[in-house]
């Protein structure tokens, strides 16, 4: 578990009050341990990544200063475009959260505003799918911070028939999957396909 450095501030307090008080140095670690469990690190989204690219089903929120009509929630088509006030069908698909806020940006000035100022984030991602070895394969929401164990917990878990040593990922821009350890380490994101092969027996 990781902790921020407030958590850390409080640890720290938590074990300096145990030890004035006169209590032993086991008594003043159950403090540490109790205060860590209180304050969970914070989870990191996907969009956090700069190079995340977005995809159909991505729903993006996109703020104009100033202009309060011409904001709002809008979902990635199948098309791979947005539909805007004023402007009207924008492509999103294949690029960054700050390439399309740009992309906007741009078509703003091109007649209809004189310096927009345009803001963009991901307010709901596109699913992830998990396939192969696991009770329940499907389209899963996705979560920030997802890892791969996260993603075998959401589909039932493994069968019995599954190799829990690698899984088999091809993101959203690649032609192949590629094998990743089974761990916590092997991060998945919004359109990944996620294949559980099986042992060898």
């Amino acid at each position: 578990m990781r902790f921020d450095v407030l958590s850390g501030v409080r640890i720290l307090a938590a074990i300096a009050f145990a030890m004035a008080c006169g209590l032993s140095p086991a008594v003043a670690q159950d403090a540490m341990v109790k205060t860590a469990v209180l304050v969970p690190a914070p989870q990191s989204s996907a969009a956090d990544d700069e190079h995340y690219v977005l995809g159909s089903g991505d729903k993006v929120k996109i703020t104009v200063y100033g202009e309060d009509d011409l904001g709002g929630e809008f979902a990635i088509d199948g098309s791979g475009h947005i539909q805007l006030p004023l402007i009207g069908q924008v492509k999103a698909a294949g690029m960054s959260l700050h390439q399309f806020a740009a992309s906007v940006t741009l078509a703003l000035q091109n007649g209809y505003l004189k310096d927009p100022k345009v803001n963009a984030q991901v307010v709901n991602y596109r699913p992830f799918y998990i396939l192969g070895e696991v009770n329940k394969p499907g389209e899963y929401p996705y979560e920030n911070g997802l890892t791969i164990l996260r993603a075998i917990a959401l589909a039932g878990g493994y069968t019995y028939r599954a190799n829990d040593d690698k899984v088999y990922v091809r993101r959203v821009n690649d032609s192949e999957e590629n094998s990743m350890p089974a761990d916590s380490r092997t991060r998945i994101y919004p359109g990944d396909i996620v294949r559980i092969p099986e042992r060898i027996f």
